[in-house]
C-alpha cells in the first residue's frame, strides 16, 4: 500500500469501489430475525456487516442459546454469502469468565470462521474503555474485542478516513525528519488496533435505553474504514439503531434489523442527534424494502423491473 501511494496508485479494492456522487441515503429499519433477513439479501451485495451478536450470558431472553456456535454458524455462513468481494464483517465479542452461562465466546466464532470459511482475519481490534464497574474477585475488565474478517484479500480499507491528527509539537518534530513524507504527516497516524473509547455511562447524551448500546465513535471508525460513500452497511443485531445513525452521517445506505420491537423507538431518540450537515435520508419499513438501493441494483443488474 505504501508503494502504491508513493506512485499515486490505487489498491484493487479502491479501483472496484463505486465512488459515485451521493445525494441521499436510504435506510431500512426492520423487525426480523437475522436469518430471515439474510436469506432475502442478494449474494455479493453488502459492503460491510456490523455485527454485535448476543453473547449468551443470559442478559435477556434474546441472550440465551443451548448451542451457541450451531446458531451462530448459520448467520456466519449467510454473512459470507451476502458480502461483496471487497466487503468485510466486524464482529463484536469478548471472552466469558468463570461461571457465565453458555458458550458465546468470540474465540469460538473466530475458530469456526478460520475452520469453515474462506474469509480472512484482517485484524483483532481491542476496544479499551477506561470506565466501568470495579471487581473484587478478579482484575476489572476494561476491554472488548472486535474481529474483522474480509471476504477476500481485496477487502476495502480506507486508512486515511480514520487517521488521528498529530498534535502541533509532534507534527513539527516529524516534519524536520527528512526521511518522513510530509503528506503522510499531515494526514495523521494510524489509530492502531487498540482503540480507547469510553463506554456509554448512564448520563451519556447518546444513550437511548438499550442495555448494550455501543458508542457511535466505535461504529463510525468501522464504517469509515471498511465502507465507502453510497455503499450498503448491514446490521442484523441492530439493538439501539446506532449503526443507522452513523450511516446517515457518513453517507452510507443501511439495512438494520432486530427481533426486538423497540428498535424503531430507540432510533427515534437517536435521529434528533444526527449531525445537521448530513445528507437527506429516507427510512424504509419492511413493506418498502424493495425500494432500497441494494435491491434496486440487483434488479437493474438482472435486467428486470
Amino acid at each position: 500500500m505504501n508503494a502504491l501511494r508513493k506512485h499515486n496508485g490505487l489498491h484493487v479494492s479502491e479501483r472496484s469501489a463505486n465512488l459515485t456522487n451521493v445525494n441521499e441515503t436510504i435506510h431500512a429499519v426492520l423487525n426480523l430475525d437475522c436469518l430471515h433477513l439474510l436469506k432475502r439479501i442478494p449474494s455479493g451485495s453488502v459492503q460491510l456487516i456490523v455485527c454485535d451478536p448476543p453473547y449468551n450470558i443470559n442478559l435477556a431472553a434474546w441472550d440465551n442459546f443451548g448451542n451457541y456456535i450451531e446458531w451462530a454458524s448459520q448467520w456466519l455462513h449467510e454473512s459470507e454469502r451476502v458480502l461483496s468481494e471487497t466487503g468485510s464483517i466486524a464482529i463484536f465479542g469478548g471472552l466469558q469468565y468463570q461461571r457465565e452461562a453458555g458458550t458465546g465466546d468470540l474465540l469460538q466464532i473466530i475458530h469456526h470462521l478460520r475452520s469453515n470459511s474462506r474469509m480472512l482475519l484482517m485484524n483483532l481490534v481491542i476496544w479499551h474503555y477506561p470506565n466501568g464497574m470495579g471487581a473484587h474477585r478478579f482484575f476489572s475488565n476494561r476491554h472488548e474485542e472486535i474481529a474483522l474478517f474480509g471476504k477476500t484479500n481485496k477487502y476495502f480499507f480506507d486508512l486515511d478516513a480514520v487517521r488521528i491528527p498529530f498534535d502541533s509539537a509532534t507534527k513539527a518534530t516529524y516534519l524536520r525528519d527528512k526521511r518522513l513524507r510530509p503528506d503522510s504527516i499531515e494526514k495523521g497516524k494510524n489509530p492502531t488496533n487498540v482503540w480507547t473509547v469510553n463506554r456509554l455511562n448512564a448520563n451519556s447524551v447518546e444513550r437511548v435505553g438499550h442495555p448494550t448500546q455501543k458508542p457511535a465513535e466505535v461504529i463510525r471508525r468501522l464504517v469509515r474504514a471498511l465502507s465507502y460513500r453510497g455503499s450498503t452497511v448491514l446490521d442484523f443485531f441492530a439493538g439501539s439503531g446506532v449503526t443507522t445513525k452513523v450511516c446517515i452521517e457518513e453517507a452510507r445506505n443501511s439495512i438494520v434489523s432486530d427481533t426486538s420491537g423497540d428498535l424503531m423507538d430507540y432510533l427515534s431518540r437517536l435521529i434528533p442527534q444526527i449531525r445537521v450537515d448530513s445528507l437527506p435520508f429516507k427510512i424504509l419499513n419492511e413493506s418498502e424494502l424493495a425500494a432500497h438501493p441494494l435491491f434496486v441494483d440487483e434488479r437493474n443488474q438482472n435486467g428486470t423491473r
